[in-house]
């Protein structure tokens, strides 16, 4: 298949079903994934019931989760965070999301991003541009830093947490002093969803999970955003960062990240 649009209402169906289970399910018992990391039993759940219903209707195109892993291999792979903000979504917050996106061959090409106890969705197919509910969305026009709410990607844990951290630090100080406000929602997908509706002018994620960042990528992208890595280049699962943009922040929002975290 090349055509990603016809691919979207199959993955906004996926979406959907993932969402309801989020809806009217509870989170079950965690399992940890190592220092202050978990996974909650829905999320297992919401990943096999999403996988299975994609196996049946795109058996051609692989498929990647966050829980389970790679299935498949090909051109194509759905990409899967069944249950981001997995802490917030246990703790009763409502920021959390479910996350689908399609690469090929590297770039993420379809989104689709579900926010269940906000009654949004959002979807994308490259060339078709982004919408919300249905209706079209696009990156606001700030183009000042100090009128700026930048979301910034959640602080490490496990392994290397503090080296991380540091430069996660630096950088929330440097944010501090500049824009308007700073935000931490605790999903990266919702962070990107919110820039392609320009609800917030920055999402930074000093890391790149494919399952976190393949469907909010596709869907900022298709907004008018930038998203980058540290170094500007475009995007990829291979990046070192996440950095989504309004194009008229992005030069001075990457000049900011380099005084606190220099490339080379």
């Amino acid at each position: 298949m090349s055509d990603y649009a016809d691919l979207l209402s199959v993955a906004e169906r996926a979406v959907a079903r993932a969402a309801e289970m989020m809806r009217h399910r509870s989170p079950g018992a965690l399992t940890a994934k190592g220092d202050r990391d978990f996974a909650s039993q829905l999320d297992y759940e919401v990943e096999r019931e999403v996988h299975a219903f994609l196996r049946d209707a795109t058996p051609e195109i692989g498929f990647l989760g966050e829980e389970d892993g790679v299935h498949g291999a090909g051109e194509m792979q759905w990409v899967l965070d069944p249950i981001d903000g997995t802490a917030n979504f246990v703790r009763g917050i409502p920021l959390c999301a479910v996350s689908l996106g399609l690469l090929h061959d590297d770039a993420a090409v379809l989104g689709v991003i579900e926010l269940p106890f906000l009654g949004n969705r959002y979807a994308a197919a490259h060339g078709s541009g982004a919408t919300v509910n249905g209706k079209p969305i696009r990156v606001s026009a700030t183009n000042r830093l100090n009128d700026a709410i930048v979301a910034i990607g959640d602080y490490a844990v496990g392994a290397g947490a503090d080296a991380k951290n540091r430069m996660r630090l630096a950088l929330t100080a440097r944010l501090a002093e500049e824009v308007q406000r700073v935000r931490m929602t605790g999903t990266a997908a919702l962070d990107l969803a919110w820039l392609a509706e320009g609800r917030i002018d920055a999402a930074l994620t000093l890391s790149n999970h494919p399952w976190d960042m393949t469907g909010g990528t596709a869907i900022a992208r298709e907004a008018g955003a930038v998203v980058v890595d540290r170094d500007g280049s475009s995007h990829s699962p291979r990046s070192s960062m996440t950095l989504g943009i309004t194009p008229a922040l992005a030069e001075q929002v990457l000049e900011l990240i380099n005084e606190v975290a220099p490339s080379g």
